[in-house]
Order: C-alpha cells, then structure tokens, then sequence
C-alpha cells in the first residue's frame, strides 16, 4: 500500500471519528433542546447554551487574536534568521536539518503556523470559563441587597454579583499576558541566538526588548488591580477571632495592599522609563522594593501587630469587628428576625385534663418513625417485587374538622426489581413504564396489631377517607423512575397487578416528548445509542419519549444554578399526585458571614419551590421569597422559568414545610449566634448543641422533627419544625426553636428559652432514665432475647401548657425480618416515666391514674414469668420506704477486701442506680452518702486488679 494511500485512509478515518463526534454531541444538544421545549423552558435553554457558547467564543477570539498579535512582531527576526545562508550559530542549533526545516517554513507558511497555533491555544484556554457564563449574567443582571458592609460601604451585591466579574477578568487578562509573554520571549531567545542570561542585554534587538516591556507593563497593571481587588478579600478572612476582616485584616493587610497597589504602579511606569531612557535604576529600585514590602506587609508586619498590638487587648480591639460578624451572619443566614421568648415553666403538675385541652396536638403526636415505617410500608404495601417506597413524607392535611398529620410514600415502580427473564428492552421501555398511588397514615394512629391506620391503601388506590381524592395516581416521574420510557405506543402499558392478572393502561397525559418523524427516532436512537427505538414496530406518530424522569435530575437540568434540597416529598392535591422540591440560592461572597459547609457557602435562601406533576412531568418553580436578591437576579435572567408564588394553586400552597436541611444549618448556626453581645460571643459563655438521642443502639443528633403543636400565646394547633438545644457539653434542655410552616405565617423562627433556674431534662438525659429504669430495661431486654429487635424511635420533644413532654415509641420486629409493629409508648414528665401500650394510656397512668408503676402490671408478671426475678413495681417499692435502701450494698472494709471482682462490679453498678434515684427524689445528703460508699468500692475494685 502506498503512502499517498495510507495517508487518505488516515484522513478519512479521522473525519469518521470527527463526524461521530459531532453527530453524537449534536443528537445529545437537539434532544436536549426538545426536553427544554416540552417544558415551555425553550428561552432558559437558549440562554444557557448561548451565553455558555458566546462567552467561550468571546475569549477564544480576544486570546487567540492577543496571541496571534503578539507572535506577529515576532515575525521580523525568524525571517531574518532564515534567509541567513550559512552561521555557525545557525549549525549548533539545527545541525543538518536546517536546510529542510529553512527551506519549507516561508512568511506565508509561518503566517498559517501563527494563526493556527493561536486559534489553538485560544480553544483550549476557552475552556476554562465553562461555568463562568453564570457569573457573568449574574453581574448583568445584579439586583442590589440594599445593604452595605460596614468596612468598605459598599452594597453586599458588590461581593456577590460584581467581584466575581471583576476577578475574572484580571485573571483571563493575566492569564493571556503571561502566555503571550512566554512564548514570544522563547521565540526572541531561540531566534537571536541568545545562550545566556549575560547575552540578553547585547543580543535581543531594541523592538524586542520593547514588545517584551510592554507585555511586562501590562502585567504589572493587572497585578496592580489584583492588589486593588484583594483589599475587598479581607472581608472574607478566616484567619481572625472570627470569619471576616478582624483588627489586623483592617490596620495592617489592608495597608499592605493599598502600599503595594502603588508600588506595583511606579514598577510598571518604571519599566516604560527603563526602555526609552535606558536607564535601569528606577526598575531595580522599583522591583527590590516591591519584594521588600511584599515580605514586610504580606508576613512580619501582620504577624507582629497580631502578637504585640491584638492579642494582649484582644477583647477591647476585635469587640467592634466581632459585632460585625454576628450582624451579617445572623443576616446571611436569614435569622435576624428571630423571634426570642421565654418559655416559662409551670410550677402546677400538668393535670390530663389540662392536657386534653389540647386535643389537635394529641392526637397528631408523631408515634411512627419514619425509618421503621418505610420497612413496614414496604412489606405491607409494596405488594409486589417491582413495587418499592423509596421514603417516607411527612406532611398535614383538613381531614373534615380534623387538622391531621400524616405520614405517606409513593409507590414507585422500580424496573431493576424484575424478574431476570422480564429484563427485556420492550418491558423497561414500553411496559413498565410507572408507579402507582400514595400509602398515607395518621402519625399519632395505630391499630391493635401495632400497624399503621391506612387513609389511603393498596392497588389500586383505596382512599378510606371521604375529604381525600385520588383520581389519578399514576407515577411517570419519581425518586426511583431512571429510565426513559416510550408511552402511547401500540403496546399496552402495564398499569397494576389484579388478582392472578394485570390491568392496563394507555397514557393521555402530556409529558414527553413527541417521536413523529425519522429525525427525532434518529436522534433520540443516538442519545440513547439503541437501534430499537428505530426498528420497532410498537412506536407510533403519537407516541412520546420520557426522559430525565428521575426528579432529582430532573430540576437540576432545568435549572443547574440553584441547590436542591435532599428530601423532595408528594403532595396529593386536586386528586393528582405532585411532588414539592425546595431549592436554595446560595453564595460565599457574603462579607463578614461564618461559612457553613466544605464549600465555603456563607449565605442561603430557601426562596424558591419546585412543583414536579407526577403524571405530566411538568415544573413550575415559585419564587416564594422576592426579598432574595439572587432570586430575584434569577428571574431576571430567565423569566421564562420563575413563577410567583402567587400564581401557585391553593391548593399546594397549604403543604409548603419548611425544609429540615435549611433548618439544620440554621440551627447550627443560631447556636452560636443566638449570643448577640460581642463580649458573650467572644468568651463563648452560652453556647447552645444540638442534643443527641438514641437509636437502634446508637448515639446520633437529634434532627430536626415535624410536630403539630400549640405555641405559646397562640390558639390553634399549627404545623411546625422544631429542634431542642443543650448548652455546649451538658445534657440538660436549655431552649428550643421552631419554624411556622402554615398560612401567613410560613417561614417565622422562634426561640423559646427555658428559665436557667430550673432544670429541664435534654433528650439524651431522658434516654438515660429509660435506660436506668429497672422494669423498663429488662422488659426490652427480654423483648429483645426473644428472637425480636427492639428499635427505639424518636423521642420527641413536646412542649405544651408552660410543660414539657418526652414521648418516645418502641417497635418491634423479628429479627428475620419482620414487619416493625409499634408496641409500646413511653411517655415521661419530670421525673416520672410511664411505658403503655399505646399513647392514651401512657398519657392517663402518668396524668390521671398516677399509679406509679412504669410498666403494667402484666409486663411485670411476664418478666417475673421469664426471669424468675422478684420485680418489685415503683408502688412497691414506695411502700418499702421512699429512700433507696444502701446498708446491704455499702459494706464495711472487711466484706470489701474479701469480695471477688465480679462481686465488686455488680455492687457498684447497684450504688450507682441508687444514686441516680437519689438524685431524682433530690435527696443530696442521700446521693452524698452513696456516691462515699461508691467511691469505696471502686478503690478496692482498682486494688483487686493490681
């Protein structure tokens, strides 16, 4: 074969590949234009991809023309240098390969060798703004927050909207001068036959020395603007006391910059002087004191001031900038309108009459956890294999009279669950192609047999309430939906199981996209690089391809430049099922703001809810919060995309929550910020943690829980969010706070403080009194030897009538895999702590009956029946003496030297319960005595071990 041959069947095979390329990324871009227009998003689309394409366009043409300009004068000396006929410099550098390389390269060929060589670099350093054309509409579009930082005065948009712009441009500006500068330096040395550093000043002509300073100028006034913009850095310091520009930052970094701003200037005027006067000294003065200062104001003279001048009056200099970023932070993080009250604590016992005052709460206390019920969902309502409950919802719904919560999932499809033989293309693209209806359960209702009451149940859909409507409960689009599908084809689509047959359905909804012409098949068969779609016979002129069905994905293709809430949740509204996706705009270019993830975002709005139609796919995003300039930014720039939430159906608004990921870093952040004095802060005197609480045998955070409640000096029950507080490094409850979710009221933050005078128990203290009452850990103990696990739900904190409750539910499972049945609830209430049957129970041993006893009579009975034990009930033990007995467990010397180790163990652990007992009748001289004869054992226990 020949080389001629060889090297068309070369070009052809890189024109093939090329061309795939193209149609491949083509078919990807034209289908996802299509997805964009079924959504009525076809401008958000445009301005997307148009804006991407024109700013990498934009700075590939200025790089590569600054580029090719600058090669351009270099053009002189390398045609000089190749119309030399003979040059010894010219043999050591080339050797024999001179001729062939000199002979080919002329001007008009190394014209083409610049252009191509700049059209090149300036491709590949466009890729480097990929994601900057967001910052840049942001900047064209910016909305003012109406705010100022309290150094500079400028408006908080400055840092968010105009920063970002401005230092992108210094960089792409240095970037280029910095390259163009290299490769026209190595060309004048190269071409000029320079060898040393010695030779440059008598070698390199005067128009190169002249290009050379003009490149270096250039890039000294960048480098002057990049001191200009790192002045406004300070704001973001994490170096202080606290986030943001401290005393330091302001007396000595910002000097150093300003110093150095003007410093960098007479260089580069210098550098011009040097090259028309010739005259050197300014440029070297110039330089070695710009490398002087930049040690003394960037190193020694901030690290000295900080030693000798801040941290011995600390307090006194850094009280104004700690103010400062208390201030923005609160603001930042949206909690500067926290409402602060004080929970005041009754002094009577809270009677169950006084309770059943507040009926809506106690009927709507969340006995059911969610991640027990998702197993019993799954094994009571899935129903078949393919069927599964990806989550379990959290939400309240007018139920007649009743104001009811509820907890609910949806029934998706999940195709990865069929039978292997069923893992055909036509079953996970034509037939089964969704999920279907709702399970939906009253929170605080269980039936007999520890099982959840069904508002809504099985396939199809059985609603059990007349206030619920359900018409149209089939899911297209969901958490678990990754596949596309192809509905309205000749194959019927499978709908739901019924008895030993199937029913089936064809979709009339107006989700997907149309496949009516050759084209869209070609194209989509690229995308989703299958030939089926092409050669079925299934696949109409009316039938529509769904894709990026998967909600998550779903809103983050429509709109790429917000952040998503983890915990997406369906709504059954207007007999349609819609899923409610929270989104947040956030940034890390809020001055003086403390940072509150890895990426260093410092400020976040949950001013936007995304709508997902089950059924159609179709988005709506609501701007719910216009006070958001980044939100307001948004619409600005696609006003295509965001809707007013006054345009948001009623009958969607009433389930709007306040997401729990927000109020997460918002209670992280409040725990430190909720101390507002500069003096407090600083010693960090009132440090608030979030409590931790017990589950399936392990310690985790408290999260944040949803609870119907009646907050103080309000006269309804309302849906809240809410989370305790412990002070940092203690058990016991300090405060708590709530976000209001309902009405008019959606979005306010309380914090409600408990009296320091008095304590209030925190969850973990409350795990550790359940776990320290007798009958109540030996009951689960036994619960749990029986082949069951035992799993401790939430324990909620409820307070209510100037009163707080701890409810906790205990469900039960077989450990092979059972369904968790909900079988006890434990109530406590100061120092009393009650497990029944269920809530109502629970509620009048511990209110009304006052019995005492912290479990039935019958539990004992089966304890003492399993055990052999003589369990003595609280009553009984009251009877006894109302002190805990200790002259049998605190021996004498002599009986504690003879005693074995295990016998000093069990003796020890005995004190240590009477202690706690005596602790909690709040008999000191009591507990004191205990605690001496405790500390007995434990000395003769370490002399044991020796």
């Amino acid at each position: 074969m020949s080389k001629t041959i060889k090297f068309f069947l070369s070009i052809f095979a890189i024109a093939a590949i090329l061309l795939i390329i193209f149609i491949s990324t083509g078919a990807n871009i034209y289908t996802d234009w299509l997805w964009f227009k079924e959504l009525n998003f076809e401008k958000t689309f445009t301005i997307m991809f148009l804006s991407n394409f024109i700013l990498r366009l934009l700075i590939g043409v200025i790089f590569a023309a600054v580029i090719y300009l600058n090669l351009h004068f270099t053009k002189k000396p390398i045609n000089k240098f190749i119309n030399v006929e003979k040059d010894s410099k010219v043999e050591n550098l080339f050797g024999e390969e001179r001729n062939q390389i000199f002979d080919w390269l002329n001007k008009k060929r190394l014209n083409i060798i610049y252009l191509i060589s700049s059209i090149v670099l300036g491709f590949l350093f466009s890729s480097i703004s990929s994601e900057s054309w967001k910052m840049v509409l942001k900047y064209l579009n910016k909305t003012a927050f109406n705010s100022v930082d309290p150094i500079f005065n400028n408006d908080i948009s400055f840092y968010v909207f105009t920063l970002p712009f401005y230092s992108f441009l210094r960089e792409m500006g240095m970037v280029v001068i910095v390259i163009s500068l290299i490769l026209v330096g190595a060309i004048y040395i190269i071409f000029t036959g320079i060898h040393s550093f010695s030779e440059v000043s008598a070698k390199l002509s005067s128009r190169a020395k002249k290009h050379m300073s003009v490149l270096v100028f250039m890039f000294l006034l960048f480098k002057a603007w990049d001191y200009r913009l790192k002045m406004y850095d300070i704001l973001f310091s994490p170096s202080g006391v606290v986030f943001g520009a401290g005393y330091t930052d302001v007396h000595a970094s910002l000097l150093g910059y300003r110093v150095l701003f003007f410093v960098v200037l007479f260089v580069a005027l210098a550098v011009l002087y040097s090259l028309f006067k010739n005259n050197y000294k300014p440029l070297i003065w110039g330089i070695g004191a710009w490398i002087v200062l930049s040690i003394v104001f960037t190193g020694v003279y901030p690290a000295f001031m900080q030693q000798y001048r801040v941290e011995p009056n600390e307090i006194n200099l850094e009280k104004n900038y700690i103010e400062n970023n208390i201030n923005m932070t609160l603001k930042a993080y949206n909690l500067d309108h926290v409402e602060n009250k004080d929970f005041e604590l009754s002094q009577d016992d809270l009677s169950y009459d006084d309770l059943m005052e507040y009926e809506t709460v106690v009927d709507n206390v969340r006995l059911w956890d969610y991640r027990p019920l998702q197993s019993t969902y799954n094994q009571l309502q899935a129903l078949r294999q393919y069927y599964s409950f990806e989550d379990i919802d959290i939400d309240r719904y007018q139920l007649g009279n009743d104001y009811t919560q509820v907890m609910l999932g949806a029934r998706e499809l999940d195709q990865n669950a069929l039978a292997a033989q069923a893992q055909t293309w036509v079953n996970r693209t034509l037939k089964y192609t969704h999920g279907l209806g709702v399970t939906m359960s009253p929170a605080g209702k269980v039936r007999d047999n520890g099982q959840p009451e069904f508002l809504v149940q099985d396939i199809p859909p059985v609603v059990n309430n007349e206030n619920l409507n359900l018409e149209n409960s089939s899911i297209y689009y969901g958490e678990k939906t990754n596949n596309y599908v192809i509905v309205n084809t000749d194959e019927t689509e499978f709908h739901y199981p019924m008895g030993s047959e199937n029913v089936y359905t064809q979709y009339e909804g107006t989700g997907g996209v149309e496949i009516n012409n050759i084209l869209r098949k070609t194209m989509y068969a690229l995308r989703f690089g299958t030939t089926k779609i092409l050669l079925s016979d299934d696949i109409n002129n009316q039938s529509q391809v769904m894709y990026n069905r998967n909600i998550h994905q779903r809103v983050r293709k429509a709109a790429p430049f917000l952040r998503y809430d983890s915990d997406p949740y369906i709504v059954n509204a207007e007999g349609r099922l819609f899923w409610i996706y929270d989104a947040y705009t956030t940034t890390n270019l809020y001055p003086y703001s403390q940072p509150f993830n890895n990426s260093g975002d410092n400020y976040v709005r949950n001013s936007i809810k995304v709508v997902v139609d089950a059924y159609n796919g179709t988005l709506d995003y609501y701007v719910i919060d216009d006070s958001d300039p980044i939100a307001v930014t948004y619409s600005k720039i696609f006003d295509d995309l965001f809707e007013s939430v006054d345009q948001m159906p009623d009958s969607l608004r009433k389930h709007l929550r306040y997401p729990q990921d927000l109020f997460k870093i918002q209670t992280q952040i409040y725990s430190t910020y909720h101390m507002q004095d500069p003096v407090v802060y600083y010693n960090r005197e009132d440090v608030w943690s979030i409590p931790n609480e017990n589950y399936q045998g392990s310690t985790i955070p408290v999260e944040p829980y949803y609870i119907m409640n009646q907050l103080p000096d309000e006269e309804e029950a309302e849906f809240i969010l809410m989370t305790p507080f412990t002070p940092s490094n203690r058990n016991n409850m300090i405060a708590w706070m709530a976000a209001r979710n309902d009405a008019e009221h959606y979005g306010e933050l309380f914090a409600y403080r408990f009296p320091k005078d008095q304590l209030v128990y925190g969850p973990n203290q409350i795990e550790s009194r359940i776990d320290q009452e007798s009958e109540i850990s030996q009951l689960l103990t036994l619960w749990s030897q029986r082949g069951s696990e035992v799993i401790r739900g939430n324990l909620l904190v409820i307070p209510i009538n100037n009163s707080v409750l701890y409810i906790e539910p205990i469900f039960l499972q077989a450990e092979s895999g059972g369904i968790p049945e909900l079988r006890r609830v434990i109530v406590s209430y100061k120092n009393q702590i009650i497990m029944r049957e269920n809530l109502e129970e629970a509620l009048k041993a511990l209110l009304k009956e006052g019995e005492g006893m912290a479990v039935p009579q019958e539990d004992v009975r089966d304890l003492e029946d399993k055990t052999g034990a003589d369990i003595k009930t609280d009553t009984e033990v009251s009877q006894q003496g109302t002190q805990p007995q200790v002259s049998d467990t605190a021996q004498d010397s002599a009986d504690l030297m003879s005693a074995t180790s295990a016998e000093l163990i069990k003796r020890a652990n005995d004190l240590y319960q009477q202690a706690q007992q005596a602790l909690q009748n709040g008999d000191f001289a009591q507990y004191g005595e205990i605690i001496t004869n405790l500390g007995e054992v434990l000395n003769q226990l370490s002399r044991t071990g020796e």
